[in-house]
């Protein structure tokens, strides 16, 4: 695509989207001191804005709740007993799983434990885990307790995979170097599938096929992938994975995340884990004195029935991403951050660097700005001048232009002021 470097022509380009329409949808943050003039949000990669239908959503819930109690349960407008099935194959097609596969559940980090409980196995001899070495570092804190719960040491039983010397990036080659070496020693992966501070997008597949030569479990944090990326969970072959709800799908702070166990998993009754009554036959559920029966696919990964009003907040955000769809939102997105790439490149400054990979099929909507010799000063002036970003440390911008509230004229706008700030 040929850009330009205007306002202008910033402004045609929003003429012709064809998702303009949803900006409309969000609610927008305003300036304190002018409640007219809309601050410009890039960071849908750390919390999504709120539509305007949630308020609603959540409503009816209340309602319900007020007018019939607990028999909201069964008599509600979206009953509550099986309300989480009113969000699955929603979440499954956004990251491309079956149904059978996904189940909204718990939060990000609590899922991951769970189903390490599940695919963490450890014996004397195969007992590593592979993570990235800057993974996210509720990751890191996982997968030490993990280990240390099954008395490892992680200083031993924790490999890290990590960017060649001065570079920001992974390779993948790097990992197979690391299987290659120590593969029968290494008894599972938990790698994110979008890196949260370079944001650069991992091969999922091609993980998943490295791992599974040496029988390791392959599983795959989504929280900056979910909404953002299509990571064809089913396809991609990886044995779990767990993301949130609150970044790019827009469901609000703290919301319930989701998880996927592949579907050969499906029937795997002998398969470990903790187990609570929502995880029980729907059927035979409610007679309390009947044997744990657990039901197939992810949702034999629940244990307690889950907070409904978050859940009313998720099915406001999924109705819109079921009415767009994920190929609609990545053709806007790879338009919208390639229009980023090419303004901040045309900063032509040797203090400016975009550390995201260059190839779209490598990254999403997050681009990671690296300014040489910054702080955190830089941040607060172009948060002063009307951005609302996100500051890594130690010299790192993250932006992201989300494709269902986000505009050309702001990735102008927004490139315009870090260039003046600069």
């Amino acid at each position: 695509m040929s850009y330009q470097n205007s306002l202008k022509y910033a402004q045609e380009q929003d003429k012709k989207d064809s998702l303009q329409k949803y900006r409309s949808k969000f609610y927008i943050p305003t300036n304190d001191n002018d409640k007219e003039k809309e601050l410009i949000y890039l960071c849908g990669n750390s919390l999504g804005l709120q539509p305007k239908t949630t308020k609603h959503y959540i409503q009816e819930v209340l309602d319900d709740w007020a007018k019939l109690g607990v028999e909201g349960h069964t008599e509600a407008k979206h009953p509550w007993l099986p309300y989480h099935e009113f969000l699955t194959d929603a979440m499954a097609e956004i990251v491309g799983a079956k149904p059978i596969e996904v189940v909204v559940m718990n939060t990000l980090t609590t899922n991951l434990h769970l189903l390490m409980v599940s695919f963490y196995r450890p014996t004397a001899k195969k007992y590593k885990v592979v993570v990235e070495s800057d993974a996210f570092p509720s990751d890191k804190y996982a997968v030490e307790s993990q280990v240390k719960f099954h008395g490892y040491n992680p200083k031993d039983a924790i490999i890290y995979w990590k960017p060649r010397k001065g570079g920001e990036l992974l390779q993948i080659g790097d990992l197979q170097k690391i299987v290659d070496k120590q593969g029968d020693e290494i008894a599972m992966f938990l790698i994110g599938g979008v890196n949260y501070y370079t944001g650069q997008v991992l091969n999922l597949k091609k993980i998943a096929e490295i791992g599974h030569q040496k029988n390791i479990k392959v599983g795959i944090d989504l929280a900056h992938g979910a909404g953002n990326i299509q990571p064809n969970l089913h396809d991609s072959d990886v044995d779990f994975a767990a993301w949130c709800t609150y970044k790019y799908l827009n469901s609000g702070p703290g919301s319930l995340g989701a998880l996927f166990v592949h579907e050969k998993y499906a029937r795997d009754k002998a398969l470990n884990r903790f187990a609570g009554w929502w995880s029980h036959n729907k059927q035979t559920r409610f007679n309390m004195r009947k044997e744990y029966d657990v039901l197939p696919g992810a949702e034999g990964w629940q244990l307690s029935n889950p907070p409904i009003l978050s859940m009313a907040a998720i099915r406001a955000s999924l109705d819109i991403f079921k009415e767009v769809g994920m190929k609609k939102i990545r053709e806007k997105s790879d338009k919208l951050t390639g229009y980023l790439e090419f303004l901040i490149n045309e900063i032509n400054s040797d203090k400016v660097k975009i550390i995201t990979p260059k190839d779209k099929n490598q990254r999403g909507a997050q681009l990671s700005i690296q300014v040489k010799d910054a702080d955190k000063s830089l941040h607060k002036k172009i948060t002063d001048a009307g951005v609302i970003s996100d500051w890594r440390e130690p010299d790192v911008i993250r932006v992201a232009p989300v494709p269902l509230y986000n505009s050309f004229e702001d990735v102008y706008r927004f490139v315009s002021i870090l260039k003046e700030s600069i």
